[in-house]
């Protein structure tokens, strides 16, 4: 429960569809910025979320992950503090920097403490079920911040969702604070670390380079585990339309455009943005569903090409009905990331889990840099309809070559290496 109400606050930040026009507002005092000013500004939010988190990965795998999934959320929420309170574009800046940290402290260290604690009661199975209803949890946390942003706002103005955010981020804290945690068996690294095994003397560790023995360990398991190498490079490439969903407005307004159909954009565009995230519900519940020791990797190129299909045809169609085939596909791609996450974790040791994690957190934030070039690149010639229709080509790709087998991802291949001892 304490897992699903921290997913929950975590993402129900009524600031997150907000924040962009309240920076632009020249009502707002120290707020007005131009588009190229607000482009910086996202550019310092990617480039310290790269920065951050290998390093709080590494610190995970050395201390108590719970204390850090509780100070995770309030630096985030100081950041949104600085942003309701303190407008200017250095207090913007500085609340990227600290929101990039926050969210880099729960990054890795959420999976590998509930995967570790689940290990260590034997029950390591559930795990892919679990990671399902958190992802179910967070999509319903961002849709309760939507859809509260409008009378938040309309009530008390920018201040308002800001305080709400600052607000839910003490709830994922406190929340947080409630988890359990428990380590599973340690390999070699931790033994040859500590020396005698207790983990008592974490300073001798420190002295010894212990965080550049886990790295490095983390490293050669990828690099020589070729089945958890393929899952690695699996779990990267499904974060490349999700990188995308800033723009999902963008293509909802489209849809929308000049009340065409009915309805204005200021109401067509929430309304297929809670359809979208409807969707990314439904991806969490059918992941919680499946029974992940039956699936194997190539067992999602199916639904990575109905996926890709979906996003094609829904985006391509311009029409608000396609949002429905938009929600789908987000629903599909959801759900085969908790899937591929869930089957890496399994082959992953407990000593270097947090840091693998946030390994392939800097694998995301590359996909999400070259999906953010691709989209301005594109976006001087194509509408956005037609963007996100290109976008669902490497996921028709990637099924495919899922679907004959490329790369030691099967399990045939995956037989071939043996599994974590978590």
């Amino acid at each position: 429960m304490a897992a699903s109400v921290a997913a929950l606050a975590e993402d129900a930040i009524p600031l997150y569809p907000l924040y962009a026009v309240m920076f632009a507002d020249p009502d707002v005092v120290g707020a007005g910025l131009s588009p190229a000013s607000i482009s910086v500004l996202f550019i310092i939010w990617s480039a310290c979320s790269f920065l951050f988190e290998i390093p709080t990965g590494l610190l995970a795998d050395r201390v108590s992950r719970r204390p850090l999934l509780v100070v995770g959320p309030l630096v985030t929420g100081a950041g949104f503090a600085l942003w309701t309170w303190w407008p200017s574009f250095g207090a913007f800046a500085a609340g990227f920097v600290l929101w990039s940290a926050g969210s880099a402290l729960r990054s890795g260290t959420t999976q590998a403490l509930l995967y570790d604690t689940l290990a260590a009661r034997g029950h390591a199975v559930r795990y892919a079920a679990l990671a399902g209803r958190l992802r179910a949890f967070g999509a319903c946390g961002v849709l309760v911040g939507t859809v509260s942003a409008v009378p938040l706002a309309a009530w008390g103005g920018y201040q308002a969702a800001g305080a709400a955010s600052v607000a839910a981020c003490v709830v994922c804290a406190v929340a947080s604070w409630a988890l359990p945690e428990e380590r599973a068996p340690v390999g070699d690294v931790d033994d040859l670390a500590r020396g005698d095994g207790d983990g008592a003397d974490r300073e001798t560790d420190a002295e010894h380079g212990v965080a550049w023995t886990v790295s490095v360990t983390a490293i050669r398991m990828l690099c020589t585990d070729r089945a958890l190498g393929g899952l690695f490079l699996l779990v990267i490439a499904l974060t490349w339309v999700s990188a995308l969903d800033e723009y999902l407005p963008l293509l909802a307004d489209e849809m929308w455009h000049g009340g065409r159909w009915g309805w204005p954009p200021s109401i067509g565009v929430p309304v297929a943005m809670i359809v979208v995230a409807v969707g990314d519900i439904v991806g969490g519940w059918a992941a919680q569903r499946t029974r992940i020791e039956r699936l194997t990797a190539r067992g999602t190129a199916p639904w990575l090409l109905l996926g890709a299909a979906a996003l094609a045809v829904g985006s391509w169609w311009a029409h608000p009905a396609g949002i429905v085939l938009v929600a789908g596909a987000f629903a599909i791609f959801g759900w085969a990331f908790v899937m591929a996450e869930a089957m890496m974790q399994r082959r992953v040791r407990s000593e270097v889990r947090a840091t693998t994690s946030s390994v392939v957190g800097v694998g995301e934030e590359v996909i999400a840099v070259v999906a953010f070039g691709a989209w301005a690149l594109g976006s001087g010639w194509w509408p956005p309809s037609v963007l996100f229709a290109v976008a669902a080509v490497p996921y028709a790709v990637l099924g495919v070559l899922l679907g004959v087998g490329v790369g030691a991802t099967t399990a045939r291949a995956s037989a071939r290496y043996p599994k974590s001892t978590a």
